[in-house]
């Protein structure tokens, strides 16, 4: 993962237009995952194989769970400026009526529903620490971490109750059990087709 800074202003913060249309703008490699994380602009390789094929189950699933109004999106910018961050998460259910309030413009965190990210080797960390405080900070209800690289156990943690910046954990397996996730969804998400010999 590489990144590129902002240039700071003087009272120490960043420039959240100029990172945004850093953002937008750059000619960035094909296949990359490009996000503002904590006012830096980070770029990820392409996802691996199996990371594909994890969101891909994860996605199948969702979409029997959700009502017809809602959509189940693979590279949609959630917008969250108080976290000086814009994130494109693995997945996000979000109601489409939201994506049509804004006139094509980048999504409020706040209008999803739910977030998926599936850890990578290269940033895990950025999802289990930075993206988590993000997205609750922005008051996203449910944030599902899928962290194939957890101490050599994969697991899936579903987070939700959002406060001043912080989830409680609502539940936590490893994979190959079945995780619940609460209303509006109200369904299992069995984590055993989950592939686990990432590279």
């Amino acid at each position: 993962m590489s990144a590129l800074s902002v240039e700071p202003e003087p009272d120490g913060g960043y420039d959240w237009d100029e990172a945004v249309r850093l953002w937008e703008e750059a000619d960035w490699p094909e296949g990359c995952k490009v996000e503002i994380i904590e006012g830096i602009v980070t770029v990820a390789p392409p996802p691996s194989e199996q990371h594909n094929d994890t969101a891909d189950l994860v996605h199948r699933r969702l979409y029997g769970m959700i009502p017809e109004d809602w959509g189940v999106y693979q590279t949609l910018g959630l917008i969250l400026p108080e976290a000086s961050g814009l994130f494109v998460p693995d997945l996000a259910v979000v109601p489409r009526a939201a994506l049509r309030r804004n006139d094509g413009q980048h999504v409020p965190a706040d209008a999803a529903e739910l977030v998926v990210e599936i850890t990578s080797k290269s940033n895990a960390n950025h999802d289990r620490i930075k993206k988590a405080h993000g997205y609750a900070k922005a008051g996203v209800p449910l944030y599902l971490l899928l962290d194939a690289w957890h101490s050599g156990r994969p697991s899936a943690t579903l987070y939700g109750e959002p406060e001043n910046g912080t989830y409680r954990v609502l539940e936590s397996v490893e994979y190959g059990e079945k995780l619940t996730l609460p209303d509006p969804f109200g369904a299992d998400l069995d984590t055993a087709p989950f592939p686990v010999t990432l590279r």
